[in-house]
Parts: C-alpha cells; sequence; structure tokens
C-alpha cells in the first residue's frame, strides 16, 4: 500500500494499524454536517474490513443553542452544552474527541482545559490543510460568529500563515449559505456560493477555506473545481484519522 498522506503527516507505507482508542463525536450542529463527518470518516479510514475501522461515538446534539446567536448577543450561552457534551463522550469511553462546528471551537479554545481528554481541533487542522494547499494564503469564509471572533485568524498567525478575508459585504450571504443547508436547502446554497466565489476569486485566485461545517455540503453544489476549497469538515477527519492511526 502506498504511504498515506493525512494532515501533512505520512502514515507507514505498510497498511496502517487502527490503534484502538475511541473516538467521540459531538455533533448536531448541524446535523447534515454530523452525518458527512461520519463519511469521511468511514471514507478515509485505510481499512479493508469492518474490523479495520475505527470506534466511533457519535452524540448529536441539535438542541445546542447557536453559537453566532450567542456572540451576537441574540441568544442563550451554549457552552454548557459544549461542556456536557464533551464530558458525556468521555464517560461514554472516547478516548479523543471532535467537534463538528467551527464556531463551537471559540468556546472550547476557553474551556480546553475542564476537559480530560485531548481535542482534535478543526481549526489547527483547516489552518494546515489550506497551508498545505495554498501556502500564498486563501479567502477565509465561515459564519458571522467564526469571524468576528477571530479564532481561524489566531491560530493561523500561531503558524505564520494568513487568510485573506473577504470584504464585510458578502458576510450576510456566506451566513446565509449556512443557514440554507441547514434548512436542507442544498441547490440553493450552492448557487449563493458560487456567486461568492466568483466575487472573490475577480479579486485573488486563490482557494476557498470553507470555515464552516455547512460550506462544505454547500460547495459541492456550486459546480466549481473541486481542489479549489480547502473543507474544515475534511481537515478534521484527516485529523482525526492520524490519530487513530499511528
Amino acid at each position: 500500500m502506498a504511504a498515506l498522506m493525512l494532515g501533512g503527516i505520512t502514515l507507514s507505507a505498510q497498511n496502517p494499524k487502527y490503534n484502538g482508542k475511541v473516538l467521540g463525536v459531538l455533533g448536531g450542529m448541524g446535523p447534515a454536517a454530523s452525518a458527512d463527518f461520519m463519511r469521511l470518516m468511514a471514507v478515509k479510514a485505510p481499512a479493508t474490513i469492518d474490523q479495520e475501522h475505527p470506534k466511533i461515538i457519535l452524540f448529536s446534539n441539535p438542541s445546542t443553542p447557536d453559537r453566532t446567536a450567542y456572540i451576537l448577543g441574540k441568544g442563550p450561552d451554549p457552552e454548557p452544552d459544549l461542556i456536557a457534551g464533551l464530558q458525556t463522550l468521555s464517560g461514554w469511553g472516547a478516548d479523543i474527541l471532535c467537534v463538528t462546528c467551527n464556531t463551537a471551537h471559540y468556546y472550547i479554545d476557553g474551556f480546553r482545559e475542564r476537559i480530560d481528554k485531548p481535542i482534535v481541533h478543526i481549526c489547527d487542522e483547516t489552518v494546515r490543510a489550506s497551508k498545505e494547499r495554498s501556502p500564498e494564503g486563501a479567502w477565509l469564509t465561515a459564519t458571522l460568529g467564526t469571524m468576528k471572533t477571530g479564532i481561524y485568524q489566531k491560530h493561523a498567525e500561531a503558524v505564520g500563515y494568513t487568510f485573506l478575508e473577504p470584504d464585510a459585504k458578502y458576510q450576510p450571504d456566506i451566513h446565509e449559505v449556512t443557514d440554507l443547508v441547514k434548512a436542507g436547502k442544498y441547490e440553493e446554497a450552492g448557487k449563493l456560493l458560487r456567486k461568492v466565489c466568483k466575487k472573490l476569486w475577480k479579486e485573488k485566485r486563490v482557494p476557498i477555506v470553507a470555515a464552516c461545517t455547512e460550506l462544505p455540503i454547500a460547495y459541492s453544489y456550486t459546480g466549481l473545481p473541486e481542489d479549489m476549497c480547502v473543507s474544515s469538515l475534511d481537515a478534521l477527519a484527516d485529523g482525526c484519522i492520524r490519530e487513530l492511526y499511528k
């Protein structure tokens, strides 16, 4: 078997073996993104039979308050649900944790020390993937909440990487794309995201970083080149596979 590259790390040229650790996934933010993440884990696992796939516990909790709404002062605090969800997964036997929501990581950065298991951080993994794909930079697209926190810029700066930020006039449309996906309106979301991408590429043609787990789903409906999108969901899956097969 050829060497497997995941998140900048080359797994063994021999068939890499699952290390037996249990992955706990806190999802439901939104449900479609969680389902797609589980699909990616099945596709990316270097397995040939069922028994070579990793053990995964998914806690899908769509009742978690909207992460962006709280940041914008329009809703309840989701942090208690996030902490409780991760602690629940740990109690269920998870050895490694991940969360399929980018904006949630703004809160996670504030309470990470309260969680007794390692967390595969979606921002770190996405920055890593973006830096590999486009060293000269990439367009950062995310929810209004994620953009306001500056969490991606902070994690990128830590490794010497810089994102291009879309003009503020594009932000409402980008956020609407995520809402459309949550509402199951995938084709409509794809059309809107396609318009945004085209406008951004008139300024500079570098990849779009889909820094919201709904955005990769929308991008798949744009008809645009696959290699011009860095999916945060894909990057998170790569990071989890790396941790489970080493």
